[in-house]
Order: structure tokens, then sequence, then C-alpha cells
């Protein structure tokens, strides 16, 4: 996947940008950062972004001031959300892992929002830093071996949704549950995921296009923050993790993997 491989990444946007397109809609922030380095003109609606005003995407959520506006990925308070929906599934855990990327402002904000909610919920928050597979193939196997009653949290990045597979295998081997920003991950044998809902945020960023293609400067429309998100919970992974599932939970979940 392009996303995955920077290498790639930039020769698919210098192609892209070599056809002269009217707009370009671009997904996750490590392509929309390869095609800044690529154009300053083209207008860019971004989606599935995190952090758009610490990513130097945008001046301000409300007046981007560059070729580019669109919708970001989550709030700031997604690190706390992940951390009480987590709380929710494994009632008895006490102690959380969060993997995030530190080069990454929005997984960095994540971290700093689930910090300082963690006392609040009863639970002793570890950062995880990984930034390539070895990082992951070390550290999480490190906090599972290291405490009890252990459980998991892993903010989406190009890095750990390429290595998904190896996280959730990781963790069925330790039996240490894991809640995941991404749908893809639960979808890959993790318990659950918590995040925006997929299909509204391109119908919002087809109005967008259609705004600047009549003439609208991307850099006066607000970058707008997600309204919909959804929960996936995969029974199958909570069988092997030995989790039980209320029916409270699995009636408010989007989709319940069987």
């Amino acid at each position: 996947m392009a996303r995955i491989d920077p290498d790639k990444t930039r020769a698919f946007a210098r192609e892209l940008i070599a056809l002269k397109p009217d707009l370009i809609v671009a997904g996750t922030n490590q392509v929309v950062t390869i095609l800044m380095e690529k154009t300053q003109t083209i207008p860019i609606v971004f989606v599935f972004i995190g952090d758009p005003v610490g990513s130097r995407y945008a001046v301000s959520l409300n007046q981007p001031g560059r070729n580019l506006t669109g919708f970001a990925n989550f709030e700031k308070p997604m690190g706390s959300k992940w951390l009480e929906v987590l709380k929710e599934v494994v009632s008895q855990t006490k102690q959380v892992g969060f993997v995030y990327h530190p080069a990454a402002s929005p997984h960095v904000e994540s971290l700093h929002s689930a910090e300082a909610s963690a006392p609040s919920l009863g639970l002793e928050l570890t950062a995880i830093p990984v930034q390539s597979v070895a990082d992951i193939e070390r550290l999480i196997p490190n906090f599972a071996n290291a405490g009890s009653h252990g459980a998991l949290v892993v903010a989406p990045h190009a890095l750990t949704l390429g290595r998904r597979e190896l996280i959730t295998d990781i963790v069925t081997r330790h039996k240490l549950p894991g809640g995941y920003g991404d749908r893809y991950f639960a979808r890959s044998g993790g318990l659950l995921s918590h995040r925006i809902n997929p299909p509204d945020q391109l119908r919002r960023a087809a109005t967008y296009v259609n705004a600047i293609l009549k003439g609208a400067k991307p850099g006066e429309l607000p970058v707008q923050l997600p309204t919909q998100y959804e929960m996936i919970i995969n029974l199958a992974a909570a069988k092997r993790l030995g989790v039980e599932t209320s029916p409270l939970l699995l009636s408010q979940a989007d989709e319940v993997i069987e």
C-alpha cells in the first residue's frame, strides 16, 4: 500500500501532480504531508487526518489559510475516549499500554489526553512509543510481561496499520485485550475499534469538493471535526482473549464480528 511506503507515495504524488488536476482528495497524514511537498497551488481536500493544525496543514481550524482544507480524523479528547471504551469492555484492567508514534503530532496529543483521564478511570498508563517493526516486536511483549491484567490502546498510523496482523498476533499470544483507533484492526483480529464513520466523512468531503470546483478557496473553508463515530467489537477475538462482552455493550456496537 502506498500510504505505508513513503517512496511509493512520493512517486504516485509526482505522477498525479504532473496530470495537473483541478483538485486532489487525499487521506492520511503521510499522504498529505508528501503532497504538500509537491504542490502549494493545487487545492487539496483532506480526509482521515489527525491534528491538522499541529501537523501544519492549517493555520487554524476556522481559517486554514493555504491550499488545503478538509476533515479531521478525531477530536482532541480521542485518547481518553479510547480508554473509556476499553475500560467498558475489560473492567478489571488496571494497566494500559498506549502504543503511539512519537513523531506523529496527533498521537502525542491523544497520548496526553489519555494520560489526563487515566487516573479518573482507575488506570495506570504506560506510553509505548514505536517507530519501527522492531519496536513493535520488542516493546509490546515487554509491556505484557511486566504487568498483570493489562490491556492495550493502539493509535492508528501507517506503521501500526501496516503491521496490524503482527500486532493482533502479539496481543493474542500474550492475552492482551486491545482497543484500536481504526476499524481495520478489529477486522484483522483485534478486540474492538472506535473511530470516525468513514462514509460520513467522505460524504461531507464531497460538499467541499463541489464548493472548491465552483470557485471557493480552500484556505477559507474551515476544517471540520467528526460528527459520527463507530464501534466494532470482534467476538471471536474476545473468545480467544477470554473477555466477556455484555449484551448492553454489544447493543451499542455499530458492528459485531462473529
